[in-house]
């Protein structure tokens, strides 16, 4: 019997795109699940779309920036489905402009969703997990947790922090039951972009450039990234990579930790033309 047959998962952000994908094949492997979203339509189509599955669904109307949430959220799934075994926090935003175009409230809005809520799904539903014989949390950074581009410090510092966050609380939980693994993809084709808040003095154009660059790379499915997910949550990986544009991104940071942006500002403005 695999570790999804009969478990119960927690996903976050579940509403679209990646943390739907994740919901569909964690319903599909036999796992109850526990969808949280702020989007109240999206998640009701993402359950609806598990109807046909052998699941346990519940879903949860959740601002993961929200702590008081939060809590009650965890004490919610653990009163309606027992107990949890594995927690992949994926709920995250976008926020386009360079660092003088955003306002603090910008950036404090971006870091409460997409590293305090991390934060806050750990704190409330680790106690949970670790009554587990075995359990998993995942916590979804990004290959900007790797490489910082220009015009992305606010969307960087979160997935920095969250790599950083996954990876001492890795360290501090070895040897216990509940193992953890950090995300970075690449390229996905979700809606991220096109839901991105504009920072408070970034120039509308802005907006559209990002989204037709990110239309250009972004080229593989939800469905991919998610299975590669379970397949590194299946192999207790610590440091999961998705698409080979993450991949190759990663080596040349490795290779060129204080230059690689000489590299992908290139890539960038060839992609501009």
């Amino acid at each position: 019997m695999g570790f999804f047959q009969g478990d119960v998962a927690v996903v976050t952000g579940a509403g679209s795109g990646i943390g739907r994908a994740l919901a569909q094949q964690l319903a599909a492997r036999g796992s109850a699940v526990a969808l949280a979203d702020i989007d109240e339509a999206g998640l009701r189509e993402t359950a609806a779309s598990l109807s046909l599955k052998r699941a346990g669904v519940t879903t949860h109307v959740v601002d993961v920036a929200d702590e008081t949430a939060v809590q009650a959220f965890a004490e919610d799934v653990v009163a309606q489905q027992g107990r949890v075994t594995l927690l992949i926090n994926n709920a995250g935003v976008a926020l386009l402009g360079r660092f003088e175009e955003l306002s603090l409230d910008d950036f404090r809005w971006l870091m409460s969703v997409n590293f305090w809520g991390a934060v806050y799904g750990v704190k409330y539903f680790l106690p949970i997990l670790k009554r587990q014989p075995r359990a998993h949390i995942v916590n979804v950074s990004s290959i900007f947790g790797i490489v910082a581009p220009a015009g992305q410090s606010a969307y960087s510092a979160s997935k920095f922090a969250v790599r950083g966050f996954t990876e001492a609380l890795r360290h501090e939980l070895e040897g216990s039951s509940v193992f953890v693994s950090c995300v970075h993809p690449g390229g996905i084709r979700t809606a991220i972009a096109r839901r991105a808040r504009m920072g408070a003095n970034t120039p509308q154009q802005t907006q559209q450039d990002s989204i037709s660059r990110f239309d250009r790379v972004a080229t593989i499915p939800p469905e991919v990234a998610a299975e590669r997910i379970l397949h590194g949550v299946e192999r207790r990986e610590p440091r999961i990579l998705i698409g080979s544009d993450a991949r190759k991104i990663d080596i040349l940071q490795r290779l060129r930790p204080g230059t690689y942006w000489n590299a992908l500002a290139r890539r960038y403005d060839a992609e501009r033309e």
